[in-house]
């Protein structure tokens, strides 16, 4: 099969597309024939090194998270899959023609959502639920701030504390927040590059970031005492100064609940822009403009 291959961590240049054998199928998994994936950036921090000690990989290495494709065959043990059966999953090595996977992560996809549209969904969807319903567990009528809520992670987060009750804010920069407005549906829009405006919040029960940094050590303080900060990103370095929890977490495959958000976004109740789509061997120009961030939405690749 062809797939996306890092022999070692560097630019876009580290990414070569080759042929490699086709992966063994183990008991109680998957074989399945990709049709589309698409680019996080979890997987250009990997390529780059710069996620050393979060999120290790052994090289060679093929990278690439969301899978959205067809059953080829199933393992021993494994039940309820047709070769030709439309399946979805946060996965591993997906920038390839075949994977397999677990088949208890492995999805439906809803009838009414395209391979690339599906392809846009696991990482971030399932990634934006856990850091509501597991990370910050906001409920009925508590207040949540969401940091970077435009993008993939932060999209998901506020549909889904929306969904539990939430009084939600979304944070997103000067820039954006006619589009927040527009798009998220959410009770209030802050600008969080304005340091005037995010320190007018005050007393939240929870924030939720999703962009680290200096914006995120500031919103420490729009917290009330025995307030939580959940974040895929870690802890700020200030964060034991102030009396607060803090949760840090990394998201996990969950099959159940990837279907029912991508059955969600099918029915139109939420979406996960795509920007751009483009061939699998691309794949240098994919990761070039995903890290750039000049871009309203995820790339999507075509497998096959």
């Amino acid at each position: 099969m062809r797939a996306i291959v890092i022999e070692e961590f560097g630019g876009v240049e580290k990414l070569e597309l080759e042929n490699v054998d086709d992966p063994e199928v183990g008991a109680g998994e998957v074989l399945v024939r990709v049709r589309a994936t698409s680019v996080n950036p979890v997987d250009w921090k990997i390529r780059s090194g710069a996620s050393k000690g979060r999120f290790d990989v052994e090289l060679p290495a093929i990278l690439g998270r969301d899978l959205a494709g067809e059953v080829e065959r199933a393992g021993d043990g494994v039940i309820g899959f047709a070769k030709g059966q439309r399946v979805m999953a946060m996965a591993n090595g997906t920038y390839a023609e075949l994977v397999t996977a677990k088949a208890d992560v492995l999805a439906p996809i809803p009838d009414n959502l395209s391979f690339e549209r599906a392809a846009a969904l696991p990482l971030v969807v399932l990634t934006g639920a856990q850091l509501i319903e597991r990370a910050v567990k906001v409920g009925r009528g508590q207040t949540v701030l969401i940091l970077g809520a435009l993008g993939g992670v932060g999209r998901s987060a506020a549909y889904v504390a929306l969904q539990h009750g939430a009084k939600v804010i979304a944070g997103v920069r000067r820039s954006q927040t006619g589009e927040a407005e527009e798009a998220l549906r959410v009770q209030q829009v802050v600008a969080v590059d304005d340091r005037k405006e995010l320190e007018k919040l005050h007393d939240l029960d929870a924030v939720a970031d999703t962009v680290g940094g200096t914006v995120a050590a500031r919103a420490l303080k729009t917290l009330k005492v025995g307030g939580v900060f959940g974040s895929v990103l870690g802890a700020p370095k200030d964060a034991a100064k102030y009396k607060v929890r803090t949760a840090v977490f990394m998201s996990q495959p969950d099959a159940s609940r990837l279907y029912e958000l991508a059955d969600d976004v099918a029915q139109g109740h939420f979406s996960i822009p795509i920007a751009k789509t483009l061939p699998l061997d691309q794949i240098r120009e994919a990761h070039r403009e995903a890290e750039e961030g000049h871009l309203h939405g995820k790339i999507v690749l075509r497998a096959a």
